[in-house]
């Protein structure tokens, strides 16, 4: 049978409580310093993209076509024009 509101509420508040009254334990950490290696990256990978707009955006200022931006992307050149244009264009 599904609990009703009050006992979902009352639920919740019991967890939360245990989680408040927790200790954590020392051994049960891990070694979190991968995280801030996924971190990093994952902040590269956004500089990256933001870099990438920024040339496309250039390249396209000064009358590059869209077939040689996207070979130098490593994709075709509508696939160029429909990720980027709109970008660009903001």
């Amino acid at each position: 049978m599904p609990m009703s509101l009050q006992e979902a509420l009352e639920h919740a508040d019991e967890l939360a409580r245990r989680i408040e009254e927790r200790e954590p334990d020392p051994d049960g950490f891990k070694d979190a310093r991968s995280l801030g290696a996924i971190y990093r990256a994952v902040q590269a990978r956004a500089q990256a993209d933001r870099d990438i707009v920024e040339a496309v955006t250039e390249a396209r200022r000064v009358g590059l076509p869209w077939w040689l931006i996207g070979s130098y992307l490593g994709t075709s050149g509508e696939a160029a024009r429909q990720r980027y244009s709109k970008l660009i264009a903001a």
